[in-house]
């Protein structure tokens, strides 16, 4: 027992393994649960002002953080630290997630996982521009086939883009899915840094205060107490499994594999979207949903080929892999 445990512990392949494995585990929760939060998100801001949601939401799930790692003992970030952690807050949260959640208001849950869909692509070319690499054949044809994918799931949602005001909410959900991925790309930059998981808290309180300081301001909230209890369930729903369990997990798979394969949860959050609404919301699932998961899924594979043997590809992702 005791050799045995000697050549695991002096095994750093195996090690790694298990570490990669979690990784992977990880991202399937990403997957899943933020597939769910637009439908979620969705229902919440029918009822009440979208700024206010997030607000709400984010400033929540914030305390939250802050208070287990405060109990922990870790310390409050400094000097430097916070420069970080506030660029972060207006990428990811003041930007990504309050637009994201805002332009819902006024297109489809279906539609906005559409939009969101297109953070790897944006993600890509960022990544590629930086390094001034091409892409390989099999990574492109994966993304434009994932992409594809998801257009024919949603084929018809097109008769949204004709209804009044679905041009302000595509506007928004665009600038978010690009905010998200420079966000993501500065995030595992510097997450050696700090505390990913404690500057997250900090991120979300921030900007909570922020976006309820301004919804306040200007006007567009309603009272506490009027908020529906529809929109409280949405709200819980986004703190616990939106804002906690799924971040914790969408942090720890960015630490542990590559940017531009954890961006591939972007391809399978709208196949979760379009399943539960088909369960619990009365959605029919068509032809189109069952062609076009199989069409991403096609896709998301050869992604996965390509950043596994592509030499291009493989340079920008060592350009930006962290050391465990």
């Amino acid at each position: 027992m005791v050799l045995k445990k000697i050549t695991e512990d002096g095994n750093p392949g195996l090690q790694e393994k298990r570490t990669n494995t979690k990784a992977l585990i990880a991202l399937a929760l990403v997957s899943f649960f933020w597939g769910t939060t637009w439908i979620a998100s969705r229902e919440g801001v029918k009822h009440m002002p979208a700024l206010q949601l997030a607000a709400i939401r984010q400033f929540i799930g914030g305390a939250t953080y802050i208070i287990f790692f405060v109990a922990k003992g870790r310390a409050i970030p400094r000097g430097k630290e916070w420069l970080t952690i506030l660029i972060l807050t207006f990428l990811n949260f003041i930007l990504s997630n309050t637009l994201s959640t805002w332009g819902l208001k006024y297109i489809s849950a279906g539609l906005g996982s559409i939009i969101g869909a297109t953070f790897p692509l944006w993600l890509v070319l960022i990544l590629l521009f930086k390094s001034r690499s091409a892409l390989g054949s099999r990574a492109v044809i994966g993304f434009i086939l994932g992409f594809a994918g998801i257009c024919i799931i949603f084929y018809e949602h097109v008769a949204d883009f004709l209804h009044s005001g679905f041009r302000f909410g595509i506007f928004l959900s665009v600038a978010a899915a690009i905010s998200w991925a420079f966000g993501t790309l500065y995030t595992k930059k510097k997450s050696l840094d700090f505390n990913p998981y404690f500057s997250l808290g900090l991120q979300m309180t921030i900007s909570g205060l922020i976006l309820y300081l301004i919804s306040f301001s200007t006007g567009v909230s309603i009272p506490i107490q009027s908020i529906p209890t529809a929109s409280w369930i949405a709200i819980i729903y986004l703190v616990i499994f939106s804002s906690i369990i799924t971040f914790v997990a969408y942090l720890y798979a960015l630490q542990h594999l590559p940017a531009s394969r954890v961006a591939i949860y972007a391809y399978l959050n709208p196949i979760v979207a379009v399943l539960i609404e088909s369960l619990f919301f009365g959605q029919r699932f068509s032809v189109f949903i069952g062609i076009g998961g199989f069409v991403t899924l096609v896709g998301v594979y050869l992604v996965n080929e390509a950043f596994r043997t592509n030499t291009n590809v493989r340079e920008v992702k060592e350009e930006l892999r962290i050391e465990t």
